[in-house]
């Protein structure tokens, strides 16, 4: 397989055979189990070394809970901050559904794995409502089943580092 990160993912058992129910209700004969990766330091290492490679932006951010460590670990490569994007927001502390201060700022946002772009176009709805520009998003596994589309019609573009069609004929 030429793509390391799919090599990676493969190799660290990120997927599996048998009948899910995913995040967007779909069904589907396989699941991306992305925390097998995710929390393996030498696999999130090398996803955040390559999502921060070449790319311009100010600050990186994730939807919780499975986007935090991947822009953790991009923040950790790049030398820039991070932000948190909550998937519902608190009424007590410092209420809010962002943490961490993207006003006026290029964000990067980063997602686990899309299939229908949901928690993407949450992320990158929230972070704009916040006063960020965000225009591109990063995904580790593009499933294929419409977030790229989904995103575009928002003025937003998806990068995969691995497409699942990789995954799979590999």
């Amino acid at each position: 397989m030429v793509n390391p990160i799919a090599t990676l993912l493969l190799e660290c058992g990120a997927i599996e055979f048998g009948e899910f129910v995913l995040a967007s209700g779909a069904r589907s004969s396989y699941y991306i189990d992305i925390k097998a990766a995710t929390t393996n330091p030498a696999v999130l290492t090398e996803i955040g070394k390559t999502i921060a490679e070449g790319r311009e932006f100010e600050m990186v951010a994730g939807v919780a809970v499975g986007a935090v460590p991947i822009a953790v670990a991009v923040s950790l490569a790049s030398g820039r901050p991070y932000a948190v994007v909550r998937k519902e927001g608190k009424d007590h502390g410092k209420a809010g559904t962002i943490i961490g201060d993207v006003l006026g700022k290029n964000v990067l946002l980063v997602e686990d794995v899309t299939t229908s772009g949901g928690s993407a176009l949450y992320g990158l709805e929230a972070l704009r409502a916040a006063g960020a520009h965000v225009d591109q998003v990063v995904t580790v596994v593009d499933r294929e089943a419409g977030a790229r589309e989904a995103l575009a019609e928002k003025g937003a573009s998806l990068l995969a580092l691995v497409r699942v069609s990789e995954l799979l004929d590999g």
